[in-house]
């Protein structure tokens, strides 16, 4: 593994080597396949609410919500620590297809579920939905070269982000409007459906079904390759080798204080997400949805402008924003966090919330565009150990984020949380940068250099 991550990103991304034609299709199929996508992910976010709510409801308990979204984490966490490996023996269509339809089938079980059964019911909910959203996000992920190209991973990468931004603002903000008017079931319906869509998207993706968590490669490229790639991954000895293969991907050059910069970019959002409706009640009582809707509403708004000025600067340069990009994202991002909480005026705090949500598409654009430069037979076991350092730095964080916001206010968890990614960040980017900066020092020059004229 030779890949430097301050070099693997800096390079201008080759020109493709296929006929004009086929970029041209397969970037409307991967706009077909976000747009299920981003439909499925509305149903998450809706549900997001309603299953709280509807835990809540059942059970009695706050208690129970917590244990909901523990395990939904748990899962999730376990499900990173499996994704490479499956990967390596299923193809990236196949898994992205039945998660999907498991995701749909155990919101059907929910609905039908009768009144003694709905606790378990909602433990299979927990379960399923944490282990599939991050075996479908690590399988989309890291097949969007072989869908897209290397030279269009940028472009995709924020297509997807931005649709996923967007669904985000409409299930949050339609969630109490769905459960108020229609009920749980429907909602629950209604997300089961967005999953049913979202399979059908990726069922008819030009993606072949034999391959081992590949996208199936051109005729032109010849078969010898493919059987090369199909005898190392799909073997008996492939699979032995993937506990290897995932701890190569975490030794990669740079690639593992990245990974850690992402969890603690993880654990500084599990603040801000438990912080702002603390936050909100305190500025309005009577109505704290309100800050909270604002505020995520803005942020959304910040995402999308930052995807598109990221495409324009893809377009324009022919490079991708690179991995340092992740660091200085970072910091504004976190930094921005902080400063939503500390009581400035509506329109400064409206800014803020835009300023947020613009580095946070930087980050994502550039953490997830640099992980795709890794060699196809460790891309997905790196992004599952970046979606199982996720789930754990978030889940740890809504439990210590809980215990402190008890005895102190919301600027100052949010500010020592999102601290410790801002401190990570900063020895990030120094890692990064510092090499760069020592290719580009000049020579010493010779003694007739240095006094003009030999005397």
């Amino acid at each position: 593994m030779t890949h430097d991550i301050e070099q693997a990103d800096d390079r201008a991304d080759p020109a493709p080597a296929i006929d004009p034609a086929g970029p041209a299709r397969g970037e409307r199929r991967y706009r077909f396949l976000v747009a299920g996508y981003s439909l499925s992910s509305y149903g998450t976010f809706l549900n997001m609410v309603a299953l709280n709510l509807f835990v809540y409801e059942t059970t009695g308990r706050a208690l129970a919500m917590g244990l909901f979204m523990a395990v939904r984490l748990g899962s999730g966490f376990l499900a990173g620590l499996a994704a490479g490996g499956l990967l390596a023996r299923f193809t990236a269509k196949s898994l992205m297809l039945w998660t999907n339809v498991a995701q749909a089938a155990v919101m059907l079980l929910l609905v039908f579920a009768p009144e003694g059964m709905r606790t378990a019911a909602l433990m299979a909910v927990s379960v399923v939905v944490g282990a599939c959203g991050t075996l479908f996000m690590v399988s989309l992920r890291s097949s969007i070269p072989e869908m897209v190209g290397d030279e269009r991973r940028s472009w995709a990468n924020s297509l997807s982000i931005t649709g996923r931004s967007l669904a985000m603002v409409a299930g949050f903000a339609s969630a109490g409007v769905v459960v108020s008017l229609v009920g749980y079931t429907a909602a629950f319906v209604v997300d089961m459906a967005t999953f049913v869509v979202c399979a059908v998207t990726v069922a008819l993706l030009p993606i072949a079904g034999g391959g081992r968590g590949k996208v199936a490669r051109p005729e032109s490229e010849g078969d010898s390759g493919g059987r090369t790639q199909e005898s190392k991954r799909g073997t008996g000895t492939g699979r032995r080798r993937m506990p290897g293969a995932f701890l190569r991907s975490a030794a990669a050059p740079g690639l593992g204080l990245m990974v850690v910069l992402r969890g603690a970019d993880a654990f500084g959002s599990s603040s801000h997400n438990a912080a702002l409706p603390v936050y909100s009640a305190g500025l309005d009582a009577a109505h704290p949805a309100v800050f909270v809707s604002a505020f995520w509403c803005l942020w959304a708004l910040g995402n999308v402008v930052a995807q598109q000025l990221i495409q324009r600067y893809i377009k324009r340069t022919g490079r991708s924003v690179g991995a340092p990009g992740f660091g200085y994202g970072t910091c504004l991002m976190s930094g921005a966090f902080i400063l939503a909480f500390a009581g400035f005026p509506s329109a400064a705090t409206a800014v803020i919330a835009l300023v947020a949500g613009s580095a946070d598409g930087l980050t994502e654009v550039s953490y997830t565009s640099h992980l795709q430069t890794l060699p196809a037979e460790l891309r997905g076991h790196a992004f599952g150990l970046s979606a199982t350092v996720e789930n754990l730095g978030f889940g740890v964080g809504m439990i210590l984020v809980a215990v402190a916001l008890d005895s102190h206010s919301p600027l100052t968890v949010v500010a020592w949380s999102h601290g410790v990614a801002i401190v990570i960040a900063v020895v990030f980017l120094i890692r990064v940068t510092g090499p760069r900066r020592r290719d580009h020092v000049p020579a010493p020059r010779s003694g007739a250099d240095r006094g003009g004229q030999v005397r």
